[in-house]
């Protein structure tokens, strides 16, 4: 992956482009330190639909879906039967 500083991105940014699409992603720094990363949109369609969970998972998951409350098994009170006659 090609490093380009921001001010270099800022000024070639044609050219930053044009290599992420034909070399893959291109790195930007900002003052030495890792900044963005400017990706192919096939490769950034493919990583943010690889990072939306399944239903599957969403449904086996320990976490709450929801604010509403279910009482523990056992404790909620039933009505009697309803007399026939």
């Amino acid at each position: 992956m090609k490093t380009w500083q921001v001010q270099d991105a800022k000024a070639r940014f044609s050219e930053m482009l044009d290599a992420c699409v034909t070399e893959g992603p291109q790195m930007v720094t900002r003052r030495g330190a890792e900044a963005a990363v400017l990706v192919p949109v096939d490769d950034w369609r493919r990583l943010t639909a690889a990072a939306r969970p399944a239903l599957k998972d969403l449904l086996l998951s320990d976490e709450a879906r929801t604010e509403f409350v279910l009482p523990r098994r056992g404790v909620a009170r039933r009505r009697p039967p309803a007399e026939l006659g």
